[in-house]
């Protein structure tokens, strides 16, 4: 896996998605300031309402700023086996079923997912279970993390 690709793919998908929320804060704070939206009473609230979601818009903008800015300070560096997995590393896990799943540890944007070749590469943070459980681990390691009370097992079958 070519990392550098991967952590450009994930910056790009983050650009697009600080655009879209961008307009959307833009539209909401126009709704929300527009002449036609002062309430007329108390159970006008139409304007109140937009003034909450472009609130919510800003926080999501700001949410994404932070996240671009962590990912492109991430340098790409080369996956070292001796010290296992580590921020910035790709990597591939399979569960007792068969089923394989990818994986970036990133410092930010968890839950993002970006296409590689058709195949799908989720963005994981050391704050989350399974992220920080991956920490350190090797190729071959077992990795076991309890989510929502189920014990869930996945093998690393490949890091880079």
């Amino acid at each position: 896996m070519d990392k550098q690709a991967l952590q450009r793919l994930i910056v790009e998908a983050l650009e697009r998605d600080l655009d879209v929320a961008r307009r959307a804060a833009q539209t909401a704070y126009e709704t929300a300031t527009h002449e036609e939206n002062i309430a007329e009473n108390k159970y006008d609230t139409l304007g109140l309402e937009a003034s909450y979601l472009a609130t919510g818009q800003a926080r999501r903008m700001s949410e994404i700023a932070q996240a671009l800015t962590a990912l492109r300070a991430l340098p790409a560096t080369r996956h070292c086996p001796d010290r296992g997995l580590q921020l910035g590393d790709y990597v591939v896990l399979e569960n007792p079923d068969g089923h394989v799943r990818a994986l970036f540890i990133g410092p930010d944007a968890a839950g993002l997912v970006v296409h590689t070749d058709n195949s799908p590469v989720t963005v994981i943070t050391p704050r989350a279970p399974l992220g920080q459980a991956l920490l350190g681990r090797q190729e071959g390691d077992e990795v076991q993390v309890q989510v929502a009370g189920k014990l869930q097992t996945y093998v690393v079958v490949e890091a880079s």
